[in-house]
């Protein structure tokens, strides 16, 4: 079967995706999926559509050569909206810049493929957090599949082991590492660099914003906590609710003085459900060998489950010297879900 792709937002992970989508060409054809991409917006270099296929190499070039799109399009586009509207898609991937406050505009995006029949697969966090039972319950009523396992974990499957590995489980806590920025920070520091270079260095390759105050207060880890619990318990909860605590606070002299006693500090990422009431943290904790938090290292990441038929249940992403994360484990995430869609 064939489906149409439109992208709303070109940004790192969507452009991956695309480049992902091109090397796994053959494999789904084998399985009967074939694929076009009928619909690109990005927020600097244009929009596009045509329904009866870009050409996504020239998109790809284009972008990254920091030409418009435009030339692309069959008919004038001007926004995301109206790219959605004529893309024809069956799928639309929804990874623009979003306010993680609000949730939009990708709510509003979603919300539009979705009525128009589309499947809607996104990387965005905030989104879940603040659409997330509007969104499932309009899919629902238009038989639709609305995904992001991409939001927590990257590509590691997280709500999907819920959804389909753990039926009917009863989720009563969890808790990990969920902010790759932070734990290089801490395990640099651990190592003898000081907070400001180990900083430093996570910007120099990319996994920290200039301003690095979304990960290093600790932000980013609430957001994904609270969409965790928002998904996994159907309890709404906010980042405010979380009110992390960041590791800006934690001194070389601190770190020392843990690895003396066989100790390491890590942003730790924990939520529990009493009845219908959610408590959840971020902050820093010492954790000794015995915690399975413990030897998670530079931008490994991963979290554990304590369900009433599984006791404990961990998904944990390792580094490896020659895939460290980022755009790559996040569109497979969006990959994966498209598959699974389209298979189901």
């Amino acid at each position: 079967m064939h489906y149409k792709l439109a992208f709303i937002g070109f940004g790192n992970v969507a452009r991956a995706l695309a480049r992902l989508f091109l090397r796994k060409q053959g494999a789904l054809e084998a399985q009967g999926i074939t694929f076009s991409f009928t619909g690109i917006s990005t927020g600097r270099h244009g929009c596009a559509v045509n329904p009866d296929g870009l050409d996504i190499v020239k998109a790809l070039e284009f972008v990254e050569s920091r030409q418009s799109i435009n030339s692309l399009s069959l008919f004038p586009i001007t926004n995301s909206l109206e790219t959605i509207s004529h893309s024809a898609a069956d799928v639309m991937f929804e990874n623009s810049p979003v306010n993680k406050q609000t949730g939009q505009p990708a709510i509003d995006h979603i919300r539009a493929a979705l009525n128009l029949g589309m499947h809607a697969i996104t990387a965005n966090k905030g989104l879940v957090v603040h659409g997330y039972r509007e969104l499932t319950a309009l899919a629902k009523s238009k038989g639709r599949q609305f995904r992001f396992e991409s939001t927590v974990l990257g590509g590691a499957p997280v709500f999907s082991v819920f959804r389909e590995t753990f039926p009917l489980a009863e989720l009563s806590s969890f808790s990990g590492i969920l902010n790759a920025t932070t734990n290089i920070i801490l395990s640099r520091m651990e190592n003898g660099e000081d907070y400001e270079d180990a900083v430093e260095y996570c910007q120099s390759i990319g996994v920290a914003e200039t301003d690095p105050a979304n990960d290093v207060d600790g932000w980013d880890a609430a957001i994904k906590v609270a969409a965790l619990a928002t998904v996994l318990w159907d309890i709404p909860t906010t980042p405010q609710q979380v009110n992390p605590t960041g590791i800006s606070k934690i001194t070389s002299k601190m770190i020392a003085q843990a690895k003396a006693e066989g100790k390491r500090y890590k942003l730790v990422c924990s939520a529990e459900k009493v009845g219908d009431k959610v408590t959840a943290s971020v902050a820093p904790q010492l954790v000794d060998p015995s915690s399975p938090l413990y030897n998670m290292m530079n931008s490994s990441t991963g979290i554990t489950f304590r369900t009433d038929v599984i006791l404990d249940y961990s998904i944990i992403e390792t580094e490896r010297d020659d895939m460290k994360g980022g755009p790559v484990e996040t569109a497979y995430g969006l990959f994966a879900d498209f598959v699974n869609i389209v298979k189901s």
